[in-house]
């Protein structure tokens, strides 16, 4: 029995989200059904939208920072019951890429998904989801290992924040390039992914945590969130600011530099900012033509005489079912601050509105209350 509901949705290349009628099939094999009742407007959907789908085939589900509760269980799901509460994953491993095959899941090439199972109702067209998701929505269909189970307490306005941005950026610290204790940190962009980096090096114990951007009101956010230190980028070259901070006799630097901004200077200036051995991690989304240019003889900031490294973070390195559910407790115990991270709340109606604050205004984040 086809399921009725709304989704903001791309119908054409170069047009603004539209909210339409959608119908979606009953959930198949290993498959869920479910309602949504929060997402997060994450700058992915944005850049979803500017690349014109980004490869994706129209009509677009947009959205993919989404929370809600099982309606239905497809054939063949054993883990989750209709009524529980749960954060959609984007990337539950697959299983069978040569990452997940050789035990090492946080690496999996790609990502366990449903079949289409949303149409337009205007037209009966299938629609394609953001990144397997389509949280833009009061009802959508994802593959059951996806859907991961939270504790009844959590609000879930909150914890559809875990499902990229918090986790991308806590993750960045403990997955993809974890920070060791006393350690000096450079984050640049304090938006919600730096705001959860700047959280994550506090967790993982950075006795230094220089937050770096160029807008006054997110360096503040900075302090807030956790960050010793704040470099204002656009009063002077950041690379310089940082390196006279972390002056300590061996000519400066951190041991971890991480860049979530998307913008090539950033990860140039993330790996200048390094110490000796020092790790800069990438993860901004950038677009097909990004390049970086890395010097590697300069004594003091190039690649092969600094020893440096340079990682790349997807969604945290994350394993799901493990850290989605240790994210949503250290909220409950108090050492994961999230309710200050959402901005505004808004309806689906609104999401243009929510596109266009975040490419103008101040904002961590918007939710979208379904």
């Amino acid at each position: 029995m086809a399921t009725e509901g709304r989704a903001a949705i791309l119908v054409e290349p170069g047009e603004p989200a539209v909210v339409e009628p959608i119908y979606l099939d009953d959930p198949g094999p290993n498959e869920v059904l479910i309602r949504l009742a929060a997402s997060g407007v994450c700058h992915t959907d944005l850049t979803v939208k500017n690349l014109n789908g980004n490869g994706m085939a129209f009509p677009i589900v947009l959205g993919h920072e989404g929370a809600g509760y099982v309606e239905r269980i497809g054939e063949g799901v054993t883990n989750l019951q209709p009524g529980d509460p749960v954060v959609i994953a984007y990337r539950a491993p697959c299983e069978q890429c040569p990452a997940c095959l050789r035990g090492d899941p946080r690496h999996c090439y790609m990502a366990l998904r449903p079949k289409p199972r949303i149409h337009r109702k205007a037209n009966g067209a299938l629609c394609s989801q953001v990144l397997r998701c389509g949280t833009f929505s009061t009802h959508t269909v994802v593959h059951a290992k996806a859907a991961i189970k939270m504790p009844k307490e959590m609000p879930l306005d909150k914890a559809c924040l875990i499902a990229c941005g918090v986790v991308t950026g806590v993750g960045a610290t403990m997955n993809t390039t974890p920070v060791f204790a006393g350690s000096r940190v450079a984050v640049i962009g304090c938006g919600g992914v730096g705001l959860s980096v700047i959280q994550g090096a506090k967790l993982r114990h950075a006795r230094m945590i220089i937050g770096v951007d160029v807008n006054p009101t997110k360096l503040e956010w900075a302090k807030k969130y956790g960050a010793t230190h704040t470099v204002d980028a656009g009063k002077g070259d950041p690379v310089a600011q940082v390196r006279k901070l972390t002056e300590d006799g061996w000519d400066g630097g951190v041991e971890f530099a991480f860049e979530a901004t998307g913008i090539p200077k950033c990860t140039e200036q993330a790996v200048k900012m390094l110490s000796y051995n020092g790790a800069a991690t990438t993860i901004g989304f950038p677009a097909a033509e990004d390049a970086v240019t890395l010097n590697l003889g300069d004594m003091a900031t190039g690649v092969y005489w600094n020893k440096a490294a340079l990682h790349v973070c997807h969604a945290g390195d994350c394993l799901p079912s493990y850290d989605f559910p240790l994210l949503a407790q250290l909220y409950l115990d108090g050492k994961l601050e999230l309710d200050g991270m959402v901005t505004q709340k808004i309806d689906l109606e609104q999401v243009e509105d929510a596109f266009h604050l975040m490419e103008t205004g101040n904002v961590i984040r918007s939710v979208i209350e379904l």
